[in-house]
Parts: structure tokens; C-alpha cells; sequence
């Protein structure tokens, strides 16, 4: 059914065909409904108004109302400026216009009062303000709003007279239009609940505001309906899954008794208790589990898998573990073997680099049932690789993986889908992860280990460096090893390779007495094999690397990161680099190495990493800084197209609207009532997307 909204853009008074097709262009607006969400980016004030004396350079924008007294044309070519000096009682000032000189002298009429605006900047004693905006202050009294809404625009549209004040204009007309055709989308309850203002009300104020407190009630509004029909998609989704999706029923603990009565190595921590209990009630619930697993770097994520693991076996089922690395899945096969034989049990590593002899074994006791345990990488995902019963499949490091690469594990049993456990060491700010992953059930191991000594995090400058050769010495003659991290950032592989290099060059210099490795992304995975081998064998002390160690190094006596050009580096990405050391007993330090000039979010991003070890807290932060669209990559980026809410600074709007959707959604799971036909009617207006994101995981 064709609606108002959807009308195109050139049919709307003060646009037409030409203007249409550049707007188009600039800002991919091409309906009344998308043109009428270009929200304006902030408003400016202009019920007040500064004399000349009152004028200082820290205020953003002045109104003043000053005659003219002089304007002049001064230089030539590209350095031709129009330069006229106005006054009022209290004093006088300059403006400057260098574009347009010709259109704006033809307006400077001396002896009547103007409304000037702009920002002032102090030259000398005098103030000035650059290309001010202007108006006879007897057209300036006519406007009906001071408070002005500023839209983003482009270059190209202002030079079509499409500024922001040109977009207003054309604004008015569509919200005076389109008033009557605004339909209310929240029920009745939810607006009485968080005393949101009517649909209609907030998009007129959002444009026109009357005052502040007005305009503070609209945005509030926009922003809540915006979570509210997000949060209520995803949770829709997670319904639909919890109520269709069959899962095995796992619910026998006899291995998991015996490996906690005699093997288990360390006592688990509250977190891990409260994780393993609610992963336990997923399995035997009969439903399929589809849960995330939070965890900092050494929180002890691979426990909890490993006895969800054993609650699969000792009820019949295969499990398997897909890592995105050779490296972390043979990390991973390390660490669970040990625990595996303790159990007598048969476990099994799939990698590209498998034997094909080996593979032949591996595919028949799948089938055959006799290995109950598979790890690998995405060699898992072969046609040929078949289990007899897989009933639970655990992911780490979920972002590395496609969605229709995890899609082909979930088939492997045509009974049942497999229980899912995502595991991830990147914290994720919870405001994200409830978006991201709203249809999941998240499980967060929010506390270290016993006995773990917090990483000692410093920031130091290039002219420090002597003093950190004599630390990273100091450490080394008492037995402890160190990595020594380069950046190599794909825009400046060339350059940064070279100092890679270079900084091999210098620190084999430097410790002339010990012996070094060297790792980086261009080596041949047998060259970086074998690198990386004889620094876990303690043979060599020092490991030059990339980012390349950042997933999968697991060297216990290695208690010091030294991170060269630690600026260029994203605040998670300095986290997990951070914490390959301090996996042993040993007190463990971090050296943030860089050049004295920063910028102001690097000092933010080093004070962070000085200030706390906690992944959730510096995931905050990153947030705030980088945006989510950044944090999540493309993969998700649909769920991202927000026009007016703010992940990282509205998630107490987003706590409310969730708990919105949860209530309308346990009294009316179809929306078939009365009452939320409004709803109904939106979900189907908004675009539809077709993925269907419980399946994701």
C-alpha cells in the first residue's frame, strides 16, 4: 500500500526534479519518510543575543544585532577577502567573508540594523567573525522559531543554496504536510509507562522546537521507539527459536562428577559456577542451547567448555570446538588433551595442516562414535567431516567466522541442531551485546582466577627507552621471556614491515647476550611455526612480532609486553595484546611505548589501559570513542542503521525500551491483540530483513 511517506522528494514544494536528484546523491534521502528522519546534529540558540564588549572566544555562537560602518575589498586573486567593520553601542568589530564577496556586498547597506551570527575569534584586540550569517534585523523579527534546528548538508548542496537553513526551509513545508499523516506506533501503556509524548509531537519538535525541554522530550521519544521496534525484532527472533528449535536433551553429569571429585586442576570461580549452571539448564531443557560466553583474556572460558563438554559425552552426544587459527586450535587441543586423558578420553585435532592419513582415521571414528571429542579450524566444516551424534558445538572467537560457515556446522546432525556455545574474549559493552546479540542468551565470567596477579600497565615515552632495555634485561636474567610488539597496519605494510625490521635490527643490538625470534604475517606458516615453537620452548627470550601473536601464544613465563607505537593501536586490540603475559604466577608488565605528541583519544586509550585491567570497563570506553559500527565490523552493520539513538551514550533509553518489548511480547507473543496493532503495523512498514539472526549466533 503506497502511503505519504513514500512519496519521492521532488514532488515537495521547493525541491523539484534537479535538487531531488542531488540530494539524492549527497545524502541518499529519496522519500518524504527518509527526508522527514534527517534529523538536525545540534540547534543553536537565537533567543539570545551579545553585545560587542560581551563577546569572548570561548562562546560557540554569538547573535548580535550592529550597524554597518565600512566594507572593503583587500588583496587579490586567491587572497581577495571583503572585510567590513560594524558597531554598536558598546564597541566594534570586522567580519570577513573570502567567497561570494560579490552576492554579500550587494546586501551590506550601511545605517540599518543587521542580526549578525556566527563564531567570534580575537585577532589582536579586536574580535571577528568569518562568513557570518546575516539578516535585517526587521526580517530576523519575523522568524517564527529562535531556537534553529542546524541538518547535516555537503559541500555540493550548499553550492545549490541547500545550507542548513535551505533545508529547513524545505523541512517546514514537509512537516506541516506530513502532521496529519503521522500515525501513532506505541501503545497506549508503553507512553503512559515512560511518559513519552505523542509520535506526532515529537517528530514537529525534533524540526521546530519551541524550547530546550521540549526539544529534550522529542529526542527522548525518537530515540526509545528507535531501540524499542530493534530490541523487539531481536527478541521476537529468540522466541521463535526457543519455541521451534528441538534441541537433544543433555543431562547426564557422571564424567563431569568424576573429573570434579579428582582431576579438576583448580577450584572454579564463582563466575564459572554461575556460567556452567546456566549453560547445564540449557542443554537439559530440551530446547536447543544458543548461548555467548563473555569472558576476559585468562577468565577461564576453556573450562566451562570443557565440562559442558563432558555433560554431552556422559549423555550420549560428540561435541567439537572450532577455533579461527591453526594456533588457537592446536592452544586448544594442548590444553584440553590434558584434561581429556585425565578422563580417558578419546580427543582428535582437524586442521589444514592434518595428515591425510590421519584424516582418514579421524572421519571413520566420527562416524563410528569412538571419538567423542574434535577440535579444529574450519577444516570442521568439510562435506566429508561426519559425527554419528554431534550435540554440542562450541565457536571461539565468533567474529572470525562467516555466517554461512558457522550455518554448515549446525547442519552436521539432521536430527538435531547441535547446542551452541559462542565463546568470546573481546569484551562487549553490554549496551552492544544486548543489540548484537539480543537473541542470544549471554553468560558473562566477569572475575579472574585465584592467585592471578593483576598486569602492571605503564606508559612510556621514546626517550625513556635506555630505562626499559635495562628493565626488559633485568626481567630476562631472572628467568622470564618478552614479546616485543610492532604494528602492521595494512594501509602502511611497507613502512611498517620496515620498522619491524629495523626494530629486530635494534633490539638484537641492544641484547647482543640473548637470543631472538622474529614473527610477522608474511612469513611462511612453517618459518613462523617454527619461530614461535622455539620461544615456547624458552629457547629464545625475546619474540619481535606483529599483531600476529594477539590470539593464540600461550608462553607462561613470558611476564613482559613491550607494545612499540602503542597510539596506532585500538584500545581491545592493546587489551588482548596485553594479556598474552601474566599467564603464570609471576608478576607480569605491559610497556605502552610512543612518541611524546598525541592525539586526545590516544592519551584517552593509554590512560585506560594504565588505569584498569578490566575488559568490560575498556570495552566502555572503546565504545564511547570508536562508535559500535567499528567495534562489530561489518558483519552485523543492519543491525546498526540507528538515525537518531546512540549506543554508546543512550543505554539506559535502550535498558527501558528492551524491558518494553519483553513486557508487550509475554503478553501478546503474535501482536495479535487489539492493543498492538499500531506495532504490527510499523514492523511491517520497516524494511525487512531477511536474515534471521538467532541462527547467527
Amino acid at each position: 500500500m503506497f502511503s505519504f511517506f513514500d512519496t519521492k522528494i521532488e514532488f515537495l514544494k521547493g525541491v523539484g526534479p534537479q535538487k531531488a536528484a542531488l540530494i539524492n546523491k549527497e545524502l541518499n534521502i529519496f522519500t518524504f519518510g527518509e527526508l522527514i528522519q534527517h534529523y538536525p546534529f545540534r540547534y543553536e540558540d537565537r533567543t539570545q543575543f551579545f553585545k560587542i564588549n560581551e563577546l569572548t572566544e570561548d562562546l560557540e555562537h554569538v547573535q548580535i544585532v550592529a550597524k554597518i560602518r565600512s566594507a572593503e575589498t583587500i588583496g587579490e586573486g586567491q587572497r581577495k577577502r571583503l572585510v567590513a567593520t560594524i558597531f554598536d553601542e558598546t564597541g566594534e568589530m570586522e567580519l570577513t567573508w573570502f567567497k561570494g564577496i560579490q552576492y554579500v556586498v550587494k546586501k551590506l547597506v550601511p545605517g540599518i540594523p543587521f542580526v549578525f551570527f556566527g563564531k567570534p575569534n580575537k585577532y589582536g584586540r579586536k574580535f571577528s567573525i568569518a562568513h557570518p550569517e546575516m539578516e535585517a534585523l526587521s526580517a530576523a523579527q519575523e522568524e517564527k522559531s529562535f531556537f534553529q534546528p542546524v541538518y547535516p548538508t555537503t559541500e555540493k548542496l550548499r553550492s545549490r543554496f541547500l545550507d542548513s537553513k535551505g533545508i529547513s526551509k524545505i523541512m517546514e513545508g514537509l512537516v506541516t504536510a506530513a502532521f496529519p499523516q503521522i500515525q501513532e506506533t506505541l501503545p497506549g501503556e508503553v507512553l503512559q509507562r515512560f511518559n513519552l509524548i505523542p509520535k506526532k509531537d515529537a517528530v514537529k519538535e525534533i524540526h521546530f522546537p519551541e524550547n530546550p525541554e521540549v526539544l529534550k522530550r522529542a529526542i527522548f521519544r525518537l530515540k526509545f521507539e528507535e531501540f524499542f521496534f530493534m530490541q523487539l525484532r531481536l527478541l521476537k527472533l529468540k522466541l521463535t527459536r526457543t519455541e521451534k528449535s528441538q534441541g537433544q536433551i543433555l543431562n547426564q553429569t557422571e564424567l563431569l562428577n568424576v573429573f570434579y571429585k579428582e582431576h579438576i586442576p583448580f577450584e572454579l570461580t564463582e563466575a564459572q559456577k554461575r556460567v556452567v549452571r546456566e549453560a547445564y539448564a540449557d542443554m537439559k531443557s530440551g530446547k536447543q542451547m544458543n548461548r555467548l560466553i563473555q569472558g576476559d583474556v585468562g577468565s577461564g572460558k576453556t573450562m566451562v567448555a570443557f565440562i559442558c563438554i563432558l555433560i554431552a559425552i556422559s549423555s550420549g552426544a560428540q561435541a567439537c570446538l572450532m577455533a579461527p587459527t591453526e594456533i588457537l586450535a592446536n592452544q586448544h587441543y594442548a590444553g584440553l588433551k590434558e584434561y581429556a586423558d585425565l578422563m580417558g578420553l578419546n580427543i582428535a585435532l582437524l586442521t589444514g595442516s592434518t595428515k591425510k592419513s590421519a584424516r582418514k582415521v579421524i572421519h571413520e571414528s566420527l562416524l563410528s562414535g569412538e571419538l567423542p571429542i574434535l577440535i579444529g579450524t574450519h577444516a570442521l566444516l568439510e562435506d566429508i567431516v561426519q559425527f554419528r551424534n554431534l550435540g554440542m558445538a562450541i565457536v571461539d572467537e565468533q567474529h572470525r567466522f562467516g555466517v554461512a560457515q558457522r550455518a554448515k556446522l549446525w547442519a552436521k546432525n539432521p536430527r538435531f541442531i547441535p547446542h551452541v556455545l559462542v565463546m568470546t574474549a573481546t569484551p562487549i559493552p553490554r549496551t552492544l551485546a544486548m543489540t548484537l546479540y539480543g537473541d542470544l542468551d549471554i553468560s558473562v565470567i566477569d572475575e579472574l582466577p585465584v592467585g592471578r596477579k593483576p598486569i602492571q600497565t605503564v606508559h612510556r615515552y621514546d626517550k625513556d627507552r635506555l630505562k626499559v632495555f635495562g628493565f626488559i634485561r633485568k626481567q630476562i636474567l631472572e628467568g622470564r621471556q618478552v614479546y616485543i610488539v610492532y604494528p602492521l597496519i595494512e594501509e602502511s605494510e611497507t613502512l611498517d614491515l620496515k620498522n619491524l625490521m629495523d626494530g629486530f635490527e635494534s633490539i638484537c643490538r641492544a641484547f647482543p647476550e640473548f637470543p631472538v625470534s622474529i614473527v610477522h604475517g608474511k612469513m611462511k606458516p612453517q618459518d613462523k611455526n617454527f619461530e614461535m615453537q622455539r620461544f615456547v620452548k624458552g629457547e629464545t627470550k625475546i619474540m619481535v612480532a606483529t599483531t600476529v601473536i594477539e590470539v593464540g601464544v600461550n608462553v607462561q613465563n613470558a611476564s613482559v609486553m613491550v607494545i612499540e607505537n602503542a597510539e596506532r593501536f585500538g584500545l581491545s586490540q592493546l587489551h588482548q595484546l596485553r594479556g598474552r603475559v601474566g599467564r603464570g604466577a609471576d608478576q607480569s608488565y605491559c610497556l605502552l611505548m610512543t612518541k611524546y605528541e598525541l592525539s586526545k583519544d590516544s592519551r584517552i586509550r593509554l590512560e585506560t589501559m594504565v588505569r584498569t585491567n578490566n575488559g568490560f570497563e575498556i570495552a566502555d570506553v572503546d565504545l564511547k570513542l570508536r562508535g559500535p559500527g567499528d567495534l562489530m565490523g561489518t558483519q552485523q552493520s543492519g543491525l546498526m542503521d540507528l538515525l537518531i539513538a546512540d549506543l554508546s551514550k543512550d543505554a539506559p533509553i535502550l535498558t527501558m525500551a528492551r524491558d518494553a518489548a519483553q513486557l508487550l511480547l509475554q503478553e501478546d507473543p503474535d501482536l495479535s491483540q487489539p492493543r498492538s496493532a499500531m506495532v504490527l503495523r510499523q514492523i511491517r512498514s520497516q524494511k525487512k530483513h531477511e536474515i534471521n539472526w538467532s541462527r547467527i549466533s
